[in-house]
């Protein structure tokens, strides 16, 4: 079993990542940090772990475990990320694990040098639904795919939460513009060439919080937009010269709905369904991590894979800041 130590007891921990792990056939939570040990101890409790810091370095220190998960804000992602690679500790950091994809060089190079495993969170990147498509793409079901179209949005204007914290990273591209990216990169296993953006700001927060984006990735074309202050929807389509895919609640499983695919021919007479009712999309992502840092042979989001991501969402925000294309 691979002992996990949690680095703070955040609320996505909570709520999705300390289950998935304690569902997992191959990994186990062992310790959990906080810079409040009252704030360890509770979250230990309430899960039943048997060992609580009072600080993220005694943990890291501690041969009670073999990795850590990291649901810091955005902006500590990095510095921890590498002081756990440093400590000889495997690392799982949610996503965005960065904010600039040069910043992302540093981490290759705490974990080459470690030897340890770092990936990115990508919960998508596990999901049954989205190995799904990425299948029907490739064996030619929807023909020649064209485009790609895309919304992600919820509304949040709560000036306390992180999202809306410009020094911790906040900002809708950070939060969930890195989905359709991600996910659309996935799918078909091409790279964008270009980009277009219209940004909008909070004036008050000073977060983007409305994205409309066009990426050109040469064979076909991706359009989205994101917002973290409209009502909410998560859509992703796929179209081609055959048909289309198209997936409800795409990103966040059971959250926004259960995942949906349908697959619709040209002609629009003939549609398969398919509904993925329990994906585990978070255990999926906690057993292939467990069985890469054992080294044992698994798919995962590597760093190298992370950084291109984040440099197409450098690119949104150059091109947010004028009219026509900017280079990816």
């Amino acid at each position: 079993m691979l002992r996990f130590g949690i680095l703070s007891t955040a609320k996505i921990g909570q709520e999705l990542v300390v289950p998935a792990i304690q569902d997992a056939e191959n990994a186990v939570v062992t310790a959990v940090a906080s810079r409040d040990l009252g704030k360890a101890r509770q979250f230990a409790d309430r899960f039943q772990i048997p060992h609580a810091f009072g600080s993220y370095e005694e943990m890291l220190a501690s041969d009670l475990i073999d990795a850590v998960y990291i649901p810091l804000p955005t902006s500590q992602h990095i510095e921890w990320s590498i002081r756990a690679a440093d400590a000889k500790k495997h690392v799982l950091c949610e996503k965005p694990i960065a904010l600039k994809a040069q910043d992302i060089d540093g981490l290759i190079e705490a974990r080459d040098r470690n030897g340890v495993v770092v990936s990115e969170a990508y919960m998508v990147g596990y999901a049954p639904v989205w190995h799904k498509v990425r299948e029907l793409i490739a064996e030619g079901a929807i023909g020649r795919l064209r485009h790609v179209q895309g919304a992600f949005t919820y509304f949040n204007r709560d000036p306390s939460n992180m999202r809306n914290i410009p020094a911790l990273g906040g900002g809708g591209l950070p939060d969930i513009g890195v989905y359709p990216t991600f996910t659309t990169r996935f799918a078909t296993g091409k790279e964008p060439i270009r980009v277009q953006a219209a940004i909008e700001r909070d004036a008050e927060f000073g977060t983007d919080i409305y994205s409309s984006v066009r990426a050109d990735f040469g064979d076909f074309e991706l359009s989205f937009y994101i917002a973290t202050q409209l009502a909410g929807r998560q859509i992703m389509v796929f179209h081609g010269t055959d048909g289309y895919i198209e997936l409800k609640s795409p990103f966040n499983a059971d959250r926004y709905g259960a995942e949906e695919l349908e697959l619709t021919n040209a002609k629009h007479n003939q549609s398969i369904h398919m509904r993925f009712q329990d994906s585990r999309q978070y255990r999926c992502e906690i057993e292939a991590f467990a069985r890469a840092a054992k080294g044992e042979t698994a798919e995962i989001v590597t760093l190298e894979y992370s950084r291109r991501n984040q440099a197409l969402i450098d690119a949104i925000y150059r091109a947010g800041e004028h009219d026509g294309w900017e280079k990816v």
